[in-house]
């Protein structure tokens, strides 16, 4: 009751969106992908539905994850529950989104480990929140460690790494959403 109906994400215009943003030709981000140019039309269309690798493969082609891909994929609601048993399409059980649709802000939870070695770098600030657990982040040139309740900002277009020290962390990631021009070119 007064819960989004539940029905089957369409990334395609997400996808095309993010696309857009960065400027991009559907040949770069198959280039980018090693996927096919028509799959990725047919992505966009919302007449294919890529598989768990694929999306991530189109992620790492526009920049972003999947989980923000996932995030961006569901129509804007005015007021929309999220249950924490609600799976939906996401391609990792470690990650779940906790806003849907197209809306100025994005929230995603991470629970145990992920690509440790894997940088991140956001157009517009975050905030990294440590429900349980500890972490250690990378962030220019320095590392931090931040156990349960700690908190770090990251101010947009810093490169950053992090990884769970204790197993089953749940990290929240706040951030304002890469189709906002939220910040200034800093640089």
């Amino acid at each position: 009751m007064g819960d989004h109906k539940e029905q089957p994400l369409r990334v395609g215009a997400a996808v095309r969106r993010r696309r857009r943003a960065l400027d991009l030709t559907l040949a770069v981000v198959a280039e980018r992908s090693g996927l096919s140019v028509p799959f990725l039309s047919q992505v966009e269309n919302d007449r294919a539905r890529p598989s768990r690798g694929s999306l991530e493969k189109v992620a790492d082609a526009l920049r972003t994850t999947a989980v923000e891909l996932l995030a961006a994929a569901d129509p804007a609601c005015s007021v929309d529950v999220v249950r924490a048993d609600s799976a939906g399409l996401n391609p990792d059980p470690r990650a779940r989104s906790l806003v849907r649709g197209h809306h100025q802000m994005q929230a995603s939870e991470f629970t145990g480990d992920h690509e440790a070695g894997r940088e991140f770098q956001h157009r517009n600030d975050q905030l990294l929140y440590v429900a349980d657990g500890a972490v250690e982040i990378e962030a220019e040139g320095r590392a931090y460690r931040l156990g349960r309740g700690d908190s770090l900002y990251l101010t947009g277009g810093v490169r950053h790494r992090w990884r769970a020290t204790v197993p089953e962390t749940r990290v929240l990631v706040v951030a304002v959403a890469e189709h906002i021009e939220a910040v200034e070119d800093r640089h």
